[in-house]
């Protein structure tokens, strides 16, 4: 069975990719368009995105618009095989016409992770050399908002604490992988041992701590920032404690407009859009 694409408005549909591939070249209209109030002639930047990486692409596209009134940001998700698909896909046939990736309506890729990015710069699918980093995905300490007394550091769950540590499977999950790799940098391992609360996920991570189950919680900070009339958070941590998820934009080999593009990814590491990301639980990969 071939690939399809998935688009969603106000429900979900899913077509077949080569009919979503005619509709994106042909009209540049996706039902993912953000919807702000733009002039009818406003110049159209494309984006292709991970649907994990939903609030912070469009929360800046919003913020690029706001000083941009002149462009349209569209951003088309899927994940990221499938957009890897997409891309490749751009050479293929379409109905009549032959659609070469260099014709294609898309201008930025921001995947999920940079894993997808290296092998798309490997197969020269997008530019070399403009790979922008904008978010990094730290880790959060977290408690009850009623907890009182609380650690102010992941330092303060070492040797000498009795706080009950709720934390993600290490071996099936990466957020509990990076959370283990938090206390061996650290060196708190032995210390937290016999307090650790171990959940299946994320989301159990915040039952156990919400039940009672245990006295503080570590999950990343983009789920602490969803949570926070129930939660907040205490500590983070990031560089150089361990190594964070880094999420990146890069421009598309055959970008229509590399000047726009130039501009977008310029200000996806400008201070104001540092300040976006921070309040969606990210942090800046260049540092405050």
């Amino acid at each position: 069975m071939k690939p399809q694409g998935k688009c969603a408005g106000a429900g979900t549909l899913v077509v077949p990719r080569r009919i979503l591939l005619a509709v994106l070249l042909s009209s540049l209209l996706t039902p993912y368009s953000l919807l702000v109030t733009s002039p009818a002639n406003a110049e159209p930047l494309v984006i292709a995105a991970s649907p994990s990486m939903k609030a912070p692409v469009e929360t800046l596209a919003h913020a690029f618009e706001g000083t941009h009134p002149d462009v349209k940001v569209r951003v088309y998700y899927d994940t990221g095989l499938e957009l890897r698909w997409t891309i490749a896909g751009m050479e293929n046939k379409v109905g009549q016409k032959t659609y070469f990736i260099g014709t294609g309506p898309i201008h930025l890729i921001a995947p999920g992770g940079d894993e997808l990015l290296t092998r798309l710069e490997q197969k020269y699918y997008v530019l070399p050399g403009t790979r922008r980093p904008y978010a990094a995905v730290p880790l959060a300490l977290v408690v009850p908002v009623t907890l009182v007394e609380a650690p102010a550091s992941f330092e303060e769950l070492g040797k000498g604490a009795k706080y009950r540590i709720a934390i993600a499977d290490p071996v099936l999950t990466e957020l509990g992988r990076q959370t283990q790799e938090v206390f061996e940098a650290l060196g708190i391992v032995n210390d937290v041992k016999g307090r650790l609360d171990v959940a299946s996920d994320a989301r159990g991570v915040l039952d156990h701590l919400l039940y009672g189950q245990a006295d503080v919680g570590i999950i990343f900070g983009p789920d602490a920032v969803k949570e926070q009339e129930r939660i907040r958070v205490v500590a983070t941590a990031g560089k150089p404690t361990f190594k964070p998820t880094i999420h990146s934009m890069a421009m598309e080999r055959f970008c229509p407009n590399r000047a726009l593009c130039e501009e977008f990814l310029s200000f996806i590491q400008s201070p104001e859009a540092k300040k976006v990301v921070k309040s969606l639980g990210y942090l800046s990969p260049g540092g405050p």
